[in-house]
């Protein structure tokens, strides 16, 4: 590790010692130092990295990391969301394509490859990249070298990989989600990121440092009284820290003083979703992990009334990823974003 590396270390374990920080993760847990580790160990290497975690709970910001300390630091950090873009378009947008290789090309583009050179690409939803362009990842993975659509030309890459998911790795192969040699090859280092209910001594910390952020953004500060923070630290946060990130905006929108009070928090009797009473599913033994997993999909669909965010929290994945699965299953459109269980909430990136 360079001299400049280890200066930026000493700076983030100062950050995490004083104020509970990592880079822009938050959070002083034992499970958390673990994962702040795991980055220290392995962000100045060249090695593939695989992050796991359910949907909302910070892999982008640890990949960030992963790049902040890295020799690449001062060159371009891409993140893509696989599940944000359409089937057609996608081996376009990664490897680039030639004028006139399809309709509509009327231009060279250069794909996430070549915009990330020398840098590090941030594959998010990693499983939710259609089986035939995963064939085509794993090729530029162990040759480093791609092609571009509508091109014969081979182009050379020198890109750090980093990539993620929040279906449990194993099951997406099992599922026919994710290959498995391309598994293998992106698993040589992998990290886990909690959710936030198994590490709930850091709700606290990580409500205040947003609202720490937006009082700045909005020239006012607030705080919460420590009534309302008992309540933030007893919900079990389905939606981890973008849930929480949500409602201590709204939060602070709803304070009408400089105190943020238990009553400014949503209403609600239940603060999960009530699943009590949930029909129960009986699956054949021998069925499919595809087809069980579509079967659990749409009847939580149904359960929550057909709410999108209700069901994407239940089943830990993200909106866009549960759209891209109700697209795959050929459902019929449904309701707008639905209620989280403190509310309505805004739609936020990944």
């Amino acid at each position: 590790m360079t001299a400049t590396l280890v200066t930026q270390f000493d700076d983030l374990n100062d950050d995490l010692h004083r104020a509970g920080r990592f880079g822009q993760l938050v959070g002083k847990s034992d499970a958390m130092k673990r994962v702040y580790e795991q980055i220290a160990r392995v962000a100045a290497t060249s090695v593939t990295v695989l992050i796991t975690g359910e949907s909302g709970t910070g892999k982008e910001l640890a990949a960030r990391a992963l790049h902040d300390l890295s020799r690449r630091r001062s060159r371009p950090f891409l993140a893509v969301n696989c599940g944000a873009i359409s089937p057609h378009l996608m081996e376009s947008e990664i490897f680039g394509h030639e004028k006139g290789s399809f309709t509509g090309a009327d231009r060279q583009h250069q794909g996430f490859f070549e915009r990330a050179s020398g840098g590090t690409l941030f594959l998010d939803e990693i499983t939710e990249m259609p089986p035939d362009l995963q064939v085509k990842l794993l090729r530029v993975l162990e040759t480093g070298t791609f092609m571009r659509v509508g091109s014969t030309q081979v182009l050379e890459t020198d890109v750090r990989m980093i990539a993620a998911t929040n279906r449990p790795p194993l099951q997406a192969v099992s599922a026919g989600k994710l290959r498995e040699d391309l598994l293998y090859r992106l698993n040589v280092f992998p990290i886990h990121l909690p959710p936030l209910r198994d590490r709930a001594e850091d709700i606290a910390l990580i409500a205040e440092h947003f609202l720490d952020e937006i009082s700045r953004r909005e020239g006012q500060a607030k705080r919460f009284t420590p009534e309302a923070m008992v309540r933030l630290s007893g919900y079990r946060w389905p939606g981890n820290v973008r849930e929480l990130r949500n409602i201590v905006h709204r939060a602070y929108v709803m304070a009408t003083g400089n105190v943020i009070a238990d009553e400014c928090l949503p209403s609600t009797d239940s603060p999960l979703p009530a699943m009590g009473g949930a029909p129960v599913l009986s699956v054949r033994v021998g069925t499919p992990l595809a087809e069980i997993e579509r079967q659990v999909t749409l009847a939580t669909l149904e359960y929550f009334g057909r709410h999108k965010e209700k069901t994407a929290a239940t089943l830990g994945v993200s909106l866009k990823t549960l759209y891209n699965r109700l697209k795959e299953y050929s459902t019929v459109p449904v309701k707008g974003e639905g209620d989280s269980a403190f509310g309505s909430l805004p739609n936020s990136e990944e």
